[in-house]
């Protein structure tokens, strides 16, 4: 792995749970060494979109 290689990376992620669309169309791409802040009201999916990619509560 390179200082330039993505540690994090999601293209056009969409989770539904049922017919809710908690997360549509999210980008994201994290380098290692970066620091990176999830912001943002209640409900907005902050937590949806790290078990995405903690793989837990994930179908």
């Amino acid at each position: 792995m390179t200082a330039t290689s993505p540690i994090i990376e999601a293209t056009n992620l969409d989770k539904f749970y049922g017919d809710f669309h908690a997360l549509k169309d999210v980008d994201l791409t994290v380098y290692q060494g970066q620091k990176m802040v999830i912001c943002g009201p209640s409900g907005s999916g902050k937590s949806t979109l790290i078990r995405c990619f903690k793989r837990v509560g994930v179908a």
